[in-house]
């Protein structure tokens, strides 16, 4: 959103959608819940991120696949959409420390619309992602809870704000604030128009690494140096007035951010309307990594690489074999549903476009989710700079990704 660069026309031709984000494919909507402030236990920069697939995805359920790159991360019901290929709740997205209080809202969203959950029927598989926002946000204080999941959950609109928001509030990347970012494209089959759309939580990186379109963009930020925190002048939210700041090639926040290692996370969630079925979102999802890579991310020892994919195609009936889902006005209703679907799929010949689709808008996520966030005081004191504001700081145009 409001990234109007191509940064890899080479890589994939294809459009943007509308909005440029997720929400492109038809009926997935995104939702926050941002807790920024002071808590008994410290300052909070934290909040959940909900990403709501249209209609039950309980009764219907979505074709899914997940892949894990590198496994350092606490993701919740991976296994059961490995196992089964499908989605069954909205995804959310929170800080690692918060899980659990994540998978209780997607439990009780799910229960209260679903009487028959553990009683005439199997329970429920949440789906949770998360990143560590320690460093930024004092985890500790596990200030989200269930009901802000449920809330982010109620938020979800076509429309919603990238960087330091939602999921995205305390999360570093490349060194700099990190957060939410997101991106799509149009494919076309058949004289058909469908969307691809991937949204990323960014917490990973090491900002010598950092390349924006081909540049070498953290490199010369490192060699410069980020800004040296000044108290009282930096607040949360706020862009630093780097008017009269004083030169320098290294800032003792600075070493913290160009020789820290990749020891961050960066998690992806994928939506399409395409219809593919879980081994090919399987294929698909593996694509982001070529986005990371682009970046200039390698996928570090301490780095979880997570996504998730998921069609709105073809969905799934949970009741197949059983007349409990047939509507009570229906001449059908002793009727059970049947235990054979009848689906369109994507060739595989096709593949090769999907791929390009989404090592595109998965490498334009990254960048959107430096782009669109704002300079943040940490739980420590320390000033984690945006991308806009050490670039300002550096001397260093962006003129070419804005």
């Amino acid at each position: 959103m409001d990234l109007n660069v191509d940064l890899n026309d080479e890589l994939c031709a294809c459009a943007k959608g509308p909005r440029n984000l997720i929400t492109d494919v038809p009926g997935v909507r995104v939702g926050h819940v941002t807790l920024e402030g002071d808590s008994p236990a410290g300052p909070l920069h934290t909040g959940v991120t909900a990403i709501v697939p249209p209609g039950d995805c309980f009764t219907d359920k979505l074709p899914a696949a997940a892949y894990v790159s590198n496994g350092f991360g606490k993701s919740m019901g991976l296994v059961q959409v490995e196992e089964l290929g499908s989605l069954e709740t909205p995804i959310l997205m929170t800080n690692t420390l918060s899980c659990g209080a994540c998978f209780d809202a997607l439990v009780r969203y799910s229960l209260d619309r679903h009487t028959e959950i553990g009683v005439d029927t199997g329970t429920v598989n949440p789906v949770v992602m998360e990143c560590n926002d320690g460093p930024i946000n004092t985890i500790r204080a596990m200030a989200v809870t269930a009901d802000h999941g449920m809330e982010a959950i109620d938020a979800a609109a076509g429309d919603f704000a990238e960087g330091a928001a939602g999921a995205g509030a305390g999360m570093t990347c490349f060194g700099l604030k990190g957060g939410i970012g997101s991106a799509s494209r149009v494919l076309t089959f058949d004289g058909r128009n469908f969307t691809v759309g991937v949204l990323v939580l960014t917490n990973f990186g090491s900002l010598p690494c950092l390349r924006i379109g081909g540049r070498a963009i953290g490199r010369a930020l490192a060699r410069v140096g980020l800004p040296e925190d000044e108290s009282g002048e930096t607040s949360v939210g706020d862009a630093p007035d780097m008017t009269g700041m004083t030169d320098m090639t290294r800032a003792a926040d600075t070493t913290r951010a160009t020789d820290a290692p990749d020891k961050g996370s960066i998690v992806a969630v994928i939506a399409t309307d395409l219809p593919v079925d879980s081994r090919q979102l399987k294929r698909m999802a593996k694509r982001v990594t070529v986005g990371i890579a682009r970046c200039g991310g390698y996928i570090g020892n301490g780095s979880g690489e997570i996504v998730v994919a998921f069609s709105t195609a073809n969905r799934i009936p949970h009741w197949a074999g059983e007349t409990h889902a047939v509507e009570a006005n229906s001449s059908e209703m002793d009727r059970p549903l049947p235990m054979i679907d009848r689906v369109e799929r994507l060739s595989d010949n096709a593949m090769d476009a999907c791929f390009r689709a989404v090592a595109s808008a998965s490498e334009e996520a990254i960048v959107s989710s430096l782009w669109h966030a704002h300079s943040v005081v940490g739980r420590d004191g320390r000033t984690t700079w945006s991308l806009r504001d050490a670039a300002a700081h550096a001397g260093i145009p962006l003129e070419s990704i804005s």
